[in-house]
This record gives C-alpha cells, sequence and structure tokens, in this order.
C-alpha cells in the first residue's frame, strides 16, 4: 500500500500543510487558518503527518 505524506508548518493563526503522494507528485499546498485546518484531513486515508512549529521572540 502506499502511502501519502502531509507536512504542517504551525503558526499562531494560520497552518501551511503539503502533501505529497508516494511518487513525489503534490498533492495539496496551501494555508489554513486553524480553525479549518482538521478539514483538509477528514477525507483522506491513513498518512503520515509531519509537523513543525518554531518559537519566536
Amino acid at each position: 500500500m502506499s502511502q501519502s505524506v502531509y507536512g504542517i508548518d504551525l503558526a499562531k493563526h494560520s497552518f501551511s500543510i503539503q502533501g505529497e503522494n508516494h511518487q513525489g507528485k503534490v498533492l495539496i499546498h496551501k494555508t489554513v487558518s486553524r480553525s479549518k485546518s482538521s478539514l483538509n484531513f477528514v477525507n483522506i486515508p491513513p498518512t503520515i503527518i509531519d509537523m513543525e512549529a518554531r518559537e519566536t521572540s
């Protein structure tokens, strides 16, 4: 079974989401608000999600 990978860059008010399939084809690349971020993952099959957060001063 091929698995997609999604990366999320966490910010205070928005998330940048990028997803690729097993061949490297971009499935999604967009910025969404925190409140709408989960809507992007409701209908996708099981996948790997990598999160990144940075502290800002």
